[in-house]
């Protein structure tokens, strides 16, 4: 061959450099998706939040809607900025806020720890379930509201009535979903394991926890609210402290401003759990496979 025709040979490429070249392209377009499709939704989130609190200011401030009742955004701001310069007739609104966060947090705590172990245990044992079941049936009939009121009478104004209240409310939530959880393990799973000789300890640990886990850990996202819910009704009821106190003053003073001032405190501490407990979820369930609407995400 001539150095001339060596000279003007095409080269050929290369296949694992092609290969990375490609797959490097399809991740910077993957990330740029990601990228566009989560600015998208912040802005739908904004431009709805704008179409809301600017409408009902419009409306209110043209007195469409009557700010008696309904109260203003821009009051309601104010409102909430003088509870915290100035606090309440009841002391400082820090210490509202921390009150209702302890209650909520202990009786999340004491329901969530009780829901599991009781969901768990019936959801393993039929004849316990048989036995208990129309017990806890008749209990989760009960009107939450008079449980708050026999606690209140049995154990005061303090933070006792508000914890058990919380975790009742919350023991439900969590209990039905470890149940089912539990329930829905894979029985031939459960019948290979055993027949490799594990105990029923084991069986539990790697066999029935994983696997309720998933639902478990989804029912904690709506029990913390139902916590702070109780917390709430309970300090209506009868408290010295908390956010529940300043919502039930701001009504009796026919005080709108005052109701959604304390309803938007209790909605940042709700949005500030879900992101905690969002974050927990991704860590204790790092090891599942993506969900189809996940994989959409992703």
């Amino acid at each position: 061959m001539s150095i001339t025709s060596a000279a003007t040979e095409p080269v050929s490429p290369n296949p694992a450099r092609s290969a990375s070249d490609a797959n490097r392209s399809a991740t910077e377009a993957g990330r740029k998706a990601r990228r566009r499709r989560l600015y998208l939704l912040w802005a739908a989130r904004l431009a709805f939040a704008v179409f809301v609190i600017g409408g009902w200011q419009l409306f209110t401030s043209l007195k469409i809607v009557d700010p008696f009742f309904y109260g203003q955004p821009s009051g309601i701001w104010k409102r909430t900025l003088d509870l915290f310069e100035h606090g309440t007739e009841f002391g400082s609104f820090w210490t509202d806020i921390f009150t209702t966060l302890k209650e909520a947090v202990f009786g999340f705590g004491l329901g969530a720890a009780a829901g599991i172990v009781l969901g768990l245990a019936l959801g393993q044992n039929r004849f316990l379930s048989e036995v208990l079941g129309p017990y806890i049936k008749i209990v989760n009939a009960i009107p939450r509201i008079v449980l708050g009121a026999i606690f209140v009478v049995a154990f005061g104004i303090g933070i006792t009535p508000k914890v058990l209240l919380s975790a009742v409310l919350v023991f439900f939530v969590v209990f039905f979903n470890a149940f089912q959880g539990v329930r829905e393990v894979d029985r031939n799973i459960l019948a290979n394991v055993k027949v490799l000789g594990a105990s029923q300890l084991q069986v539990i640990r790697h066999v029935t926890l994983p696997s309720a886990l998933t639902w478990i850990i989804a029912s904690l996202h709506t029990a913390f609210g139902f916590a702070i819910v109780g917390a709430l009704v309970g300090e209506v009821l009868g408290a010295e402290h908390g956010v529940g106190l300043v919502i039930k003053t701001a009504q009796g003073n026919l005080d709108p401003d005052g109701v959604f001032a304390g309803m938007l405190v209790i909605s940042v501490i709700t949005l500030i759990a879900e992101f905690v407990l969002t974050f927990v979820e991704r860590r204790l369930l790092s090891w599942r496979p993506p969900s189809p609407s996940e994989a959409v995400a992703i």
